[in-house]
C-alpha cells in the first residue's frame, strides 16, 4: 500500500483522513512547518503547503495539507482563512462576544485539500453550513462550540457524528474519489 503523507499537527485530522484514503492509501502524519502565504483563497494557501511539504521530504509520498476556516456572513466571510490567527489572538469566547450582536449569525465552516504527488497538485473542498451559539459543548478544537449545525454544536457531537457531516470530511471524500477515478 502506497504512503500519504498529511501535513499536520493534528493527530484527529489524520484518522478523518484514514477513514476516506485508507483504501487506497497509509495515511501518515507528516509534522513540517510549510511557510503559509498570506492569501484570501484556501486552495491557494493549501495548494503552495503542499507543494512546499512534498519538495521537503526524501522519498517522493504523496502529500495532502488542508487549510480551512470560519466563514461569517455579516463579516463578509470574515475570519475565513485567518481563523486561526484570530482564534489565537482573541480566542472563541471574544470570537462569540463579537458574533452575538450580528443580526444574522449564519456562518459556515469550508476546508480545501491539497493533493501533490510532484507531477500533479489538485486541490478538493467541502463546507457545512451553520450559525455562531454561545459556546456550548465539550468535544473538538477551535470553533466547534460556537458553531451549531442543525441545533447542535460541533463540540457536542461525537468525533463520527461530526467528522461524517464536517467540511474537511467532505474535501476528503471528493479527493478520495478523484483518487479511484485515476486508478
Amino acid at each position: 500500500m502506497e504512503t500519504l503523507r498529511f501535513v499536520t499537527t493534528n493527530p484527529g485530522k489524520v484518522r478523518e483522513a484514514e477513514d476516506y484514503l485508507a483504501a487506497r492509501y497509509a495515511v501518515e502524519q507528516f509534522d513540517y512547518d510549510y511557510a503559509e502565504i498570506q492569501s484570501d483563497d484556501l486552495a491557494a494557501i493549501a495548494a503552495r503547503g503542499a507543494e512546499e511539504a512534498y519538495d521537503a521530504q526524501d522519498d517522493g509520498a504523496p502529500v495532502i495539507v488542508d487549510d480551512a476556516g470560519l466563514f461569517v456572513r455579516a463579516l463578509d466571510g470574515f475570519p475565513g482563512p485567518y481563523s486561526s490567527y484570530v482564534e489565537d489572538t482573541l480566542g472563541i469566547e471574544r470570537v462569540w462576544n463579537v458574533a452575538e450582536d450580528l443580526d444574522d449569525r449564519r456562518a459556515a465552516f469550508r476546508c480545501t485539500v491539497a493533493f501533490t504527488d510532484g507531477e500533479t497538485t489538485e486541490t478538493f473542498s467541502g463546507a457545512v453550513q451553520g450559525r455562531l451559539v454561545a459556546p456550548r459543548g465539550d468535544g473538538g478544537f477551535g470553533y466547534d462550540p460556537i458553531f451549531e449545525h442543525d441545533g447542535e454544536t460541533f463540540a457536542e457531537m461525537d468525533t463520527a457524528e461530526k467528522n461524517a457531516l464536517s467540511h474537511r470530511g467532505r474535501a476528503l471524500a471528493k479527493l478520495a474519489d478523484w483518487l479511484a477515478e485515476r486508478e
